[in-house]
C-alpha cells in the first residue's frame, strides 16, 4: 500500500494496522459430538432415560456459579426477557450509572438458539439415542471491564455442550497500551483518528498478534464454568479455542474530515466499477480459474459510520468504509480460514515433514491469518492508488502520445484505441494484481493460442509499454509488472472509455 500512501501522503497523518474485533470460540471437543457424549454419559453412569434431569442439573449449577458470581462483586445479574436487547449498551449504562474502572459489570441470561442434543427414540432398536439438534437454552454473558481489554464480555451456553465465546477488541487493547507506553492519540469509537507516534503504535499492536492467548482463555473459562475445573469439575478435556470471527483492519488517518470527504466518493465510485469479480478474488488470494465454483458480490451501503463498500469471495470478505468523518478503513474478515494455507509441520508417508496444508480455525494458525488479512488489506489500497489524481488527464495521456527513444525509436501510444484500451484492460486484470504477466499470459488473455505467430507480437508490444515506462520486468524472472506511471495512465484511458457518459463526467 506504499504507493497509495506515497499519492496521498499530504492529507495523511498515519496508518494503523491490527486486529479489530476478536470472537474466540471455545468448544469442549470430546463432547461436541454424539458419540462423545455416549462415552461421557457412560463414563458418569448416566441412563439416557436420565438425560433429561441430569442436564438440567447442570445447567443450575452453572447458574448457581454466575449468580454467586455477580453476588461476591456486588454486581446485578439479570435476566432478559428478549435477545435482541443491545447486551453491550446496557452493560455500559451500568458502567456509567456505577462509576465502574475495572472487574465484572454484570451477568446477563437470555435465552437464545444454540447447537445441542436431544433423545430420539432408534426405530430399528426401540432405544432411546442422543441426536444433535438446533434448539434454544438459557446463555449466560458476563461482562468485564477488563485491565487489558477492556470492555469484553463472555457467552456461556448453560446446555451441553457448554460452547463458550470470548469477545474483546484489539483497538481497545492497544489504547490501553499506549497509555502505559505515553502515546498521545484521539480515540472515537474503536478507532483512533489520531496517534502521535504511529510507529511505536504498531509496534505495539503488532504484539497482540503474537500473544498466546491460550493461558488467558482459559483461566476465562474456569472462572465462569465450574463444571470444567480440572480438580473438582467433569472428566472433560479443556476448551479447544478458535478464531470464529477475526476482523483485521487497517486505518488510514487523514489530516481531516475534509481532505477524506473530498477523495472518498471517488474511491467508492473506483471499487464498484473497477473491482471485478477477478480482482476482487485476488485481493483475497483465491485462484480465478475453473476450479472455483464459488460466488463473488460486491455490494454498497450507507450505515451509521458512513458508506461502505463490501466485496464477498465465499465466506469471507473485504471492506471499504469512512469511520469517524477522518479514518478510511480497509478491514478482511476471514469467516472460513480453511480457504486459504500456512506453511506448517504434516505428515508424508509416516514422516513429520514441513508443507502448505489449510489454515486451521484454531488460534495456533493466528499470526498467519493477521498476515493474510494484512497483505489482502494492502493489495486493497494498492489497487486505489491510481484514484483521486490531481493531474488533469490530458497530461497523462499526452506524455504516451509521442514517439520516445530508447534503445531505438518506439511508436507512439493511443491511449483510447480500442487496441490499446484493449491490452491495457487485459493488464489491469486482477489475475496479475500478485505475480505479474508473461508474454504467454497476455497471448491467452488475449485470444492468441498459436504462438509461433503471437510470441513475438506480444514481446513487441511489451518492449513498447516497457519504453513508455508503463510497465517494468522482474528481475531475473519473466514476469512483468505495473510501474506506478502504468496504474495512471491505463486506468485514466480505460475511464474515458467507459459506456456510460455519466460515469466519465462525474
Amino acid at each position: 500500500m506504499k504507493r497509495f500512501l506515497e499519492r496521498h501522503r499530504d492529507r495523511i497523518t498515519g496508518t494503523l494496522s491490527g486486529f479489530d474485533r476478536m470472537l474466540f470460540r471455545g468448544t469442549l471437543r470430546s463432547i461436541t459430538h454424539v458419540k462423545g457424549l455416549e462415552i461421557f454419559l457412560y463414563s458418569h453412569h448416566v441412563l439416557m432415560k436420565d438425560f433429561g434431569g441430569y442436564v438440567v442439573g447442570l445447567s443450575q449449577q452453572l447458574v448457581e456459579h454466575a449468580k454467586q458470581l455477580a453476588s461476591k462483586a456486588a454486581r446485578p445479574y439479570v435476566y432478559l426477557p428478549s435477545s435482541k436487547d443491545s447486551k453491550e449498551e446496557l452493560a455500559l449504562q451500568i458502567v456509567a450509572r456505577d462509576g465502574l474502572k475495572q472487574g465484572l459489570i454484570c451477568v446477563f441470561a437470555c435465552v437464545e438458539p444454540c447447537q445441542s442434543f436431544d433423545l430420539r427414540k432408534d426405530a430399528a432398536t426401540k432405544h432411546l439415542k442422543p441426536v444433535s439438534k438446533e434448539r434454544k437454552c438459557l446463555h449466560l454473558y458476563f461482562y468485564y471491564l477488563d485491565r487489558e481489554f477492556g470492555l469484553m464480555h463472555v457467552r456461556l451456553q448453560t446446555w451441553l455442550p457448554f460452547s463458550i465465546q470470548v469477545c474483546v477488541n484489539g483497538r481497545e487493547w492497544l489504547a490501553r497500551q499506549m497509555d502505559r507506553a505515553g502515546i498521545s492519540y484521539s480515540q472515537r469509537d474503536n478507532c483512533f483518528t489520531h496517534i502521535s507516534d504511529p510507529q511505536r503504535a504498531q509496534k505495539l499492536m503488532d504484539r497482540l498478534t503474537a500473544r498466546n492467548f491460550n493461558p488467558w482463555l482459559d483461566a476465562l473459562a474456569q472462572k465462569v464454568n465450574p463444571l470444567i475445573h480440572p480438580r473438582t469439575g467433569l472428566d472433560v478435556r479443556s476448551y479447544y479455542w478458535s478464531g470464529r470471527q477475526m476482523e483485521y483492519a487497517t486505518d488510514v488517518m487523514f489530516r481531516s474530515a475534509a481532505s477524506l470527504a473530498e477523495l472518498y466518493p471517488l474511491l467508492l465510485r473506483h471499487a464498484m466499477f473497477q473491482f471485478g469479480s477477478e480482482e476482487v478474488m485476488r485481493f483475497l488470494q483465491r485462484r480465478t480459474d475453473k476450479r472455483f465454483a464459488g460466488e463473488v458480490s460486491s455490494d454498497l451501503q450507507r450505515r451509521l459510520e458512513g458508506i461502505r463498500v463490501k466485496h464477498r469471495v465465499e465466506e469471507n470478505s473485504i471492506k471499504m468504509y469512512d469511520k469517524q468523518g477522518s479514518v478510511l478503513r480497509i478491514e478482511t474478515t476471514i469467516n472460513n480460514p480453511r480457504r486459504f494455507r500456512v506453511h506448517r509441520q504434516g505428515w508424508r508417508q509416516g514422516k513429520a515433514v514441513m508443507k502448505w496444508l489449510p489454515l486451521r480455525k484454531g488460534i495456533a494458525d493466528l499470526r498467519r491469518r493477521a498476515e493474510l488479512s494484512r497483505a489482502a488489506n494492502a493489495r486493497y489500497l494498492e489497487a486505489l492508488a491510481v484514484v483521486g489524481l490531481e493531474t488533469p488527464s490530458y497530461r497523462l495521456l499526452d506524455r504516451v502520445s509521442q514517439r520516445v527513444k530508447a534503445k531505438r525509436q518506439y511508436r507512439a501510444l493511443r491511449p483510447i484505441s480500442p487496441e490499446d484500451a484493449g491490452l491495457f484492460q487485459v493488464i489491469l486484470h486482477g489475475e496479475f494484481s500478485l505475480q505479474g504477466f508473461r508474454n504467454r499470459d497476455l497471448r491467452r488473455a488475449l485470444g492468441q493460442s498459436d504462438p509461433k505467430n503471437s510470441s513475438a507480437r506480444i514481446s513487441r508490444l511489451l518492449a513498447l509499454l516497457r519504453a513508455h515506462k508503463l510497465i517494468f520486468k522482474v528481475f531475473k524472472t519473466n514476469y512483468y509488472r505495473i510501474t506506478r506511471k502504468g496504474h495512471q495512465v491505463m486506468a485514466t484511458a480505460l475511464k474515458f472509455r467507459q459506456p456510460d457518459i455519466a460515469l466519465l463526467a462525474a
